[in-house]
């Protein structure tokens, strides 16, 4: 039985962490590399760094802040923000990244998710899906959820599996920062489509809405970032929690 993972989300803007609900309203939540090295050290099995301003102002991920995150961790780590190049995913992982996210580049290119799971392997290509139900359709939308669509999550999320991409990033706008728990309608249908590992992103407040997330949404690992942050939700006590309830975890 493959354990479920727990992940802390470290968005960066001007080299800050910050928080925010619904994508706006951020506040400071710290210096990324250190929170980094601290989650690290305390349990947590992966780390997402998303660098939120990237697209918007046009540019690419801070190499720097890569390098130094390697140099402190021990665990796998995704980056994402701004993009959009073989060339880019190319010096992120030479500076020690393990993974990439991309979404808005790839509903601008699709063909951007074949070119890098042909280059660097599916494992190593996360697209990130941020999604926001409208009258009962849920809709992807771009620029750090900024930027609406017309495009259907489910059937988007069945297209980048199609071209490669070895897993799916589903943040709820809906939910996001809001700590009442994950969208695990979407969840467990996104988990029905699909053959590739499903993270689940927006809306974690307690140790319970974890436990629903893998078991009513059957998310394959579940993202949070106030809580971890903010010491609202200790990763060792949590991971307990889900091992309580049946839940496989790497303890």
């Amino acid at each position: 039985m493959l354990t479920k993972r727990i992940i802390p989300c470290l968005d960066i803007k001007n080299g800050r962490t910050v928080k925010g609900v619904n994508f706006v309203d951020l506040i400071d939540a710290g210096d990324p590399v250190e929170l980094a090295k601290q989650y690290a050290l305390k349990g947590a099995d992966e780390l997402v760094f998303l660098d939120i301003s990237a697209t918007l102002e046009g540019r690419g991920t801070t190499l720097d802040m890569v390098l130094h995150v390697a140099e402190q961790v021990n665990i796998p780590f995704t980056v994402g923000g701004g993009i959009s190049s073989i060339e880019h995913v190319d010096a992120l992982l030479q500076c020690g990244a393990d993974k990439v996210s991309i979404n808005s580049s790839a509903v601008k290119r699709p063909e951007l998710v074949k070119e890098l799971a042909e280059k660097f392997g599916s494992q190593c290509v996360v697209v990130a899906i941020d999604a926001k139900e409208v009258n009962g359709q849920w809709k992807v939308h771009l620029a750090g959820g900024s930027i609406p669509t017309d495009i259907d999550l489910f059937e988007w999320a069945k297209q980048v599996e199609a071209l490669g991409a070895g897993e799916i990033l589903f943040t709820s706008m809906n939910h996001d920062g809001t700590k009442n728990g994950f969208a695990n309608e979407a969840l467990a249908k996104l988990s029905g489509m699909l053959n590739i590992p499903i993270i689940a992103s927006g809306g974690a407040g307690t140790m319970q809405h974890f436990v629903d997330t893998f078991k009513d949404g059957k998310a394959d690992a579940a993202l949070a970032a106030s809580v971890f942050h903010f010491g609202e939700i200790p990763i060792s006590e949590l991971k307990d929690e889900l091992k309580n309830n049946n839940i496989a975890v790497r303890l």
